[in-house]
């Protein structure tokens, strides 16, 4: 009843890479209490791995092996669990968020450490992409100083959520709205970029928002734009999964529990009782599940308990039993 997870990649090589990589796992992630008190978001677990290592390993099968994590909120934990990046053959550095003031601040506190065109991704989405390494290949047109991964959405409302992008006839990026009322294209940003280091300069001069009192990354593309550099879509996304509230967590397990062709998951250290039920589960490391348990759609977090008798759409953690319906 037992998966293990995959072998170490071998260690990182020197980069030869002509982009950077780049993962934000600053926030506090208050909606998504209580995991948030005890993982940063991008710590999360995902199968056998944090979300945040499917990025580091999306990053490396592209080529790119030196990765900056920007950390505030038990970025502590970002750096023992992940460590040199040897196990994942990339080199990693981290860079504090000292202000949780926004995407654009936290971007912003690279400046003195990136010389590169960067690969930039949000740590609280899980990402499935299509050929993302056309990014690269538009990165390298004439002109093209900005790649934004954006997904064709059927769902206005997801469009509203996030933000959008209004095209000139050349297919170049003109606009960038921010959780547009009315979206005028099916193209929805989801949180991975692909920057020339000359965006510093647009958000350096990126005024604060008047409702959130923080620096948007929107506004500082729309600079950018402005400034005259060259901004353009790259249709890569196929779903984007962001953790915003518990149930999204659960959910993302499931996801990808079915992806991987599994009826269940679990750790290898983990402890399930013969006589226990698992249907569409996912179990932790050193968790332990008790004889006359019956789980289904649940996700039991490393070193949980869980009792005797029905459990559906839960998630175990923190000694708390969170509903998920």
């Amino acid at each position: 009843m037992s998966e293990s997870p995959p072998e170490s990649a071998a260690p990182a090589a020197p980069s030869d890479a002509p982009i950077e990589g780049v993962i934000l796992a600053a926030g506090k992630g208050k909606r998504i209490r209580p995991f948030s008190e005890r993982y940063p978001k991008p710590l999360l677990p995902l199968l056998d791995r944090p979300l945040m290592v499917w990025q580091i390993e999306a990053m490396r099968d592209l080529g790119v092996r030196e990765i900056t994590i920007v950390i505030g909120h038990l970025g502590h934990r970002v750096v023992q669990e992940l460590g040199d990046g040897s196990q994942f053959g990339v080199h990693l550095r981290y860079v504090e968020q000292d202000q949780m003031l926004g995407i654009a601040h936290a971007v912003g506190q690279l400046e003195p450490h990136l010389t590169r065109p960067f690969l930039l991704f949000l740590g609280d989405i899980f990402f499935e992409t299509e050929n993302l390494g056309s990014m690269l290949e538009l990165f390298e047109r004439p002109g093209v100083d900005a790649v934004l991964a954006v997904k064709v959405e059927s769902d206005p409302a997801a469009i509203r959520r996030n933000f959008t992008v209004d095209l000139d006839e050349a297919g170049m990026v003109r606009r960038v709205i921010e959780k547009p009322r009315h979206p005028r294209t099916n193209l929805k940003g989801c949180g991975l970029y692909l920057f020339d280091p000359a965006i510093f300069d647009s958000i350096r001069h990126t005024p604060r928002t008047a409702l959130r009192d923080e620096y948007e990354l929107t506004d500082a593309i729309q600079i950018f734009i402005e400034d005259g550099y060259g901004v353009i879509p790259a249709p890569v996304v196929q779903r984007d999964l962001n953790l915003s509230e518990p149930s999204d967590l659960l959910d993302l397990n499931l996801h990808v529990l079915e992806r991987e062709g599994h009826r269940f998951f679990v750790a290898p250290d983990a402890k399930v009782d013969p006589s226990a039920r698992l249907e569409r589960t996912v179990v932790m490391a050193g968790a332990v599940v008790a004889a006359g348990a019956h789980l289904t759609e649940c996700l039991v977090l490393a070193g949980e308990r869980v009792p005797a008798g029905e459990h559906r759409r839960v998630v175990f953690a923190s000694g708390q039993v969170v509903a998920c319906d």
